[in-house]
């Protein structure tokens, strides 16, 4: 990505201090917390000044920063400055940039902007060796079952939904019991992926400790690189949280990131297996067609 990209899609803060939150010691946290609930006071203080207030030490002012993503604490406070200049006057805030007086445009416009920020920062995250090697074990599966709970059970359905309809045998599950009946059976040659944006959801977590232990290979999507379902797995495709709060839980760009990943991994399936893919998928919209109206896809585009 570009530095003018980078430019062009700012990361919230909120965004990179939930991320990077398992992280830090409890004084960093004390910093983070401080920097989020109140971004335009402390971008007028001095290192030592946020020390001060927060309890701690300069160096852990310093080292919070740098953990954050920033050069230093100067890069910070500028950061703290733009992000309590983003940030709306009046109502109450539903989100960080979202109040409940925005009118619906302006409510577009916003969420609009956090998918594409989400989707940008999804872009440089995700690394094509890692997922050339998600492909190649999904490709070669002998199954594939995937786990996801609440709103990344939607996207494990997602996931499933692609791989069957390209010939793969493949199962979501977004019931705990149920996955871990499943991952128990896995074996060598069978592949397990757990979609969970924290990380640590345990009806996720668990079922992918079983797989592995049984010899699958094991994938994880995930927006925390060091929490217990990455941990768990052989290999980690990361993903992007949106912006999310306690008003809007599970919001729309975290999904998109995770999605976006989908997209990807399932596209280059389908490359790697063309021969028996494409004939299924032709299958599928001929099956389904005449229940939607839809005429069946031109040889050769699946």
């Amino acid at each position: 990505m570009s530095a003018s990209e980078k430019e062009t899609f700012p990361r919230p803060l909120a965004a990179r201090i939930s991320e990077r939150q398992a992280e830090m010691t409890p004084a960093m946290g004390r910093v983070a917390a401080a920097v989020a609930a109140d971004p335009a006071g402390c971008a007028r203080l001095s290192v030592t000044e946020l020390a001060g207030r927060t309890g701690t030490s300069e160096a852990t002012v310093v080292r919070t920063a740098r953990l954050l993503g920033y050069p230093g604490y100067r890069d910070l406070r500028l950061a703290l400055a733009e992000d309590a200049a983003r940030r709306p006057a009046g109502g109450p805030a539903v989100t960080g940039d979202i109040t409940v007086d925005d009118p619906p445009a302006e409510v577009i416009a916003k969420l609009a902007r956090d998918g594409r920020r989400t989707l940008a920062d999804t872009v440089e995250l995700l690394d094509p060796a890692r997922l050339e090697r998600a492909v190649t074990a999904v490709a070669a599966a002998r199954r594939t079952e995937v786990y996801g709970i609440g709103a990344s059970g939607l996207v494990a359905q997602d996931l499933m939904q692609k791989l069957q309809r390209i010939g793969l045998i493949a199962q979501a599950h977004l019931d705990p019991h149920l996955a871990l009946t499943t991952a128990v059976q896995l074996r060598p040659g069978d592949v397990a992926i757990a979609v969970s944006d924290s990380g640590s959801t345990q009806d996720v977590v668990e079922p992918l400790r079983r797989a592995a232990g049984n010899g699958a290979f094991t994938i994880a999507l995930t927006a925390r690189p060091d929490s217990p379902v990455a941990l768990a797995a052989d290999l980690v495709l990361a993903t992007s949280s949106g912006y999310e709060t306690s008003l809007r839980p599970a919001a729309m760009a975290s999904r998109l990131s995770q999605l976006f990943v989908v997209d990807c991994l399932c596209i280059g399936v389908v490359q790697r297996t063309y021969a028996t893919a494409a004939p299924a998928l032709a299958a599928t919209y001929q099956a389904l067609a005449p229940r939607h109206g839809h005429a069946s896809p031109k040889k050769g585009r699946p």
